[in-house]
């Protein structure tokens, strides 16, 4: 499979002079986005905490399409910082599409954790898209065009054992997403992307929990994953890629509050 080579899904200039924000865009899924929508003609403005992966993912950008191609160094837990980050955008023109993304809470039960454990993240998750949304929505709709979509969970659907936190926010972000549907301009969509068991860094960090906290090999807890998704490997971040950058196409404009799940079947429920 190579997604980005000669069997890319898109047509090359499929979001040409659209402008795309890709928050958590310096590794995983957000940064395989940021590769997908470029080679489709979007210019791409990368966001997130590390400016050295940052900086070579725009290096990487410049070689997949026109651009521009820039950088944003934001810490989404700091909300006066994500607002200051909105209104210089707006400066320089529309955001035309918008992804939500940022890494989720350490992993254990929901009745273990104390209530300061959920102030971080949904800083980082709710607050921060909320922010965003509020202040990129007007240059949407007065462009006549916007694409907003999250990257969550498959917990949304069903509740994943032993993240409680993670599962408290992600329905709650998917339960935001699905009333803006309901108010936001008609020229603008909103959608949740719900990744499975994907090959990310995240996903090795909670196979390093649950080895530690279980006392299972790398191998075990690997066949347990596979053992529950039919098609029988991990989930490449390009493939969820391609279905961010799907629903940030016009011919999506009429796929508005749904969360799609891209898991490989693992879900159970219809």
């Amino acid at each position: 499979m190579d997604l980005l080579g000669h069997d890319f899904p898109f047509h090359s200039q499929a979001l040409a002079g659209k402008r795309a924000l890709i928050c958590g865009a310096s590794e995983g899924i957000g940064a395989a986005t940021a590769r997908m929508m470029a080679k489709a003609g979007a210019s791409t403005v990368v966001a997130a905490r590390s400016i050295e992966k940052l900086d070579a993912l725009v290096e990487d950008l410049n070689g997949l399409g026109p651009g521009p191609h820039t950088a944003m160094v934001l810490d989404l837990e700091d909300l006066p910082a994500v607002q200051a980050a909105v209104e210089s955008l707006q400066e320089e023109g529309p955001v035309h599409v918008l992804v939500n993304n940022a890494g989720g809470p350490p992993g254990g039960a929901l009745i273990d954790a104390d209530v300061e454990e959920f102030i971080a993240p949904f800083q980082r998750h709710l607050h921060a898209a909320h922010t965003l949304v509020k202040g990129l929505a007007p240059g949407m709709e007065q462009a006549g065009y916007g694409r907003i979509l999250q990257i969550i969970s498959t917990s949304v659907k069903e509740p994943i054992p032993n993240i409680g936190v993670s599962n408290t926010l992600r329905g709650a972000m998917a339960s935001w997403a699905k009333t803006l549907s309901r108010e936001l301009a008609p020229c603008i969509t909103i959608n949740n992307v719900l990744p499975g068991f994907t090959a990310t860094g995240r996903l090795s960090s909670l196979a390093n929990s649950i080895q530690a906290r279980t006392g299972k090999s790398a191998e075990d807890v690997h066949q347990g994953w596979m053992d529950q998704v039919p098609i029988d490997r991990l989930i490449d971040p390009l493939e969820t890629a391609a279905t961010l950058t799907y629903l940030a196409l016009p011919a999506a404009g009429a796929i508005r509050g749904v969360s799609l799940a891209v898991d490989g079947g693992r879900l159970r429920s219809i």
